[in-house]
């Protein structure tokens, strides 16, 4: 019983790891079906907070993702995407006072068992998509991951390529991959 629950706790802890939570929000009123183009808008690739090849890898990734949707890059498009990123530092306070026995015992107060304290880096990315028209914002989604920044190229690109490709599977509204 005791290996079954800690088999199922470490699952969870590695599924929480590797996980995208996503979120999105569009205009009911827009018809995505007139747009066959889109174009990257510049001033918001260059004030990405991530470094400049994270930022071709993510360009890349959502240039794929829309290509593959049916949309085309033109430099006359109809939908402007929009990018940006954030990074936030999070801390983990775990309490591990059991409080077995009577007595104090620096095993279990504050020793071995006492609180413990771990740090993880998450990033937000989101895509905004814009009609290019009416300067007006008709689709946005916003990805959250774990980050993980010591990671080889190749499992660093798999893990962006993840990120875009949830996000831009709710692209457009109604449809999922």
């Amino acid at each position: 019983m005791k290996m079954r629950l800690l088999l199922f706790s470490l699952s969870l802890v590695f599924m929480g790891c590797s996980s995208v939570r996503v979120a999105v929000d569009y205009d009911t009123a827009v018809s995505f079906d007139q747009y066959n183009t889109f174009a990257f808008y510049k001033p918001s690739v260059d004030k990405m907070e991530v470094n400049d090849l994270d930022k071709k890898r993510i360009l890349h990734a959502i240039d794929n993702n829309l290509t593959r949707k049916g949309l085309s890059k033109s430099q006359d498009a109809g939908l402007l995407v929009h990018v940006f990123t954030k990074e936030e530092k999070e801390v983990d306070i775990f309490q591990n006072n059991f409080g077995w026995g009577w007595g104090w015992s620096p095993w279990w107060n504050g020793g071995f068992f006492g609180p413990s304290v771990s740090t993880r880096t998450e990033g937000q990315l989101y895509i905004n998509l814009v009609d290019a028209q009416t300067n007006q914002l008709i689709w946005q989604g916003k990805g959250t991951a774990q980050l993980y920044p010591k990671d080889k190229v190749e499992k660093k690109q798999a893990r962006i390529q993840k990120i875009v490709d949830e996000i831009l599977a709710q692209y457009p509204p109604g449809t999922q991959e």
